[in-house]
């Protein structure tokens, strides 16, 4: 699961986790845990990502398989670990407010926004994957999201049916 923050991805992630069986992995959850981190950005204030070790800390468990691996961004995941990749989608108000109820201000809150206008997260997942493994999924309503958890069953058990 993809998407600029404040789009519902944990949200999503953790119910689908809970009713297909699967492991969730929140990525800022475990670089916090395991400090996978290699500096700090002063500017966005927050840690910066050390990806190398993130993909080191996650090669296990994926290759186990039957993982929800829930990030902004999904271009440094090495590509065999997908079988599909969903970036949600939220209209620019309500994420606007989303993000700003989460304490974002200033070139946080404005890079962020500009990121879902332009499509940034969808585009990096396009060029990072085979484009029929990924879809943009919208995220705005409460309909959206069981919507979103119907199809992403429904697709799950077709997954399961023609590769077991």
């Amino acid at each position: 699961l993809a998407g600029t923050p404040g789009v519902g991805k944990t949200t999503l992630g953790k119910e689908l986790a809970s009713r297909a069986g699967l492991s969730y992995v929140n990525v800022g959850d475990l670089a916090r845990e395991g400090e996978l981190y290699e500096g700090f950005d002063e500017e966005y204030d927050c840690p910066i990502l050390d990806e190398d070790r993130v993909v080191d800390e996650l090669e296990d468990r994926m290759s186990e398989g039957g993982v929800i691996v829930d990030y902004h961004g999904c271009d440094f995941f090495p590509e065999r670990w997908f079988h599909i990749v969903f970036v949600l989608r939220t209209e620019n108000s309500c994420l606007y407010d989303r993000l700003q109820s989460r304490g974002y201000t200033g070139k946080k809150l404005q890079d962020n926004i500009q990121c879902e206008i332009f499509q940034t997260l969808y585009e990096e997942a396009v060029l990072s994957y085979k484009k029929e493994i990924v879809h943009q999924l919208p995220s705005n309503t409460p309909e959206d999201l069981e919507r979103n958890l119907d199809q992403i069953m429904q697709w799950i058990e077709q997954w399961m049916k023609d590769n077991n």
